[in-house]
């Protein structure tokens, strides 16, 4: 990965903190017949469940194989008492602020939750 790019999902990561924050709840894409979106990570085996910062930036996401999901918000509280933890049991990592291409920066849960604090 190129350290333009790294520094492009580091700014991301960044965002959706001080977003998050901010207003208190966490994005992310929910289908009622499959659930909250996720993706295979680029790095492991392991899956990546993905979170935005914005309504409007999981909307953006809701197209080709997520066209039926709709943007659904979780409080911050929630997310940091009960999905992180959660995700840290599962073995499932945290993608924040995907951009386009669902390229950024997939977070250990436990990571993520540090830095939220």
């Amino acid at each position: 990965m190129s350290l333009h790019l790294t520094a492009d999902m580091e700014l991301l990561k960044e965002r959706f903190i001080r977003r998050v924050r901010e207003h208190g709840e966490v994005w992310g894409l929910r289908s009622e017949a499959r659930g909250w979106a996720y993706c295979p990570s680029n790095d492991c085996d392991e899956d990546v469940l993905v979170f935005w910062s914005d309504r409007a930036y999981a909307a953006r996401h809701a197209v080709d194989e997520w066209a039926d999901y709709v943007p659904t918000a979780t409080a911050l509280e929630a997310f940091m008492q009960r999905w992180l933890p959660g995700m840290q049991r599962d073995g499932a990592l945290a993608g924040v602020n995907f951009n386009a291409d669902l390229a950024g920066l997939e977070l250990r849960p436990e990571v993520l939750l540090e830095a939220l604090r």
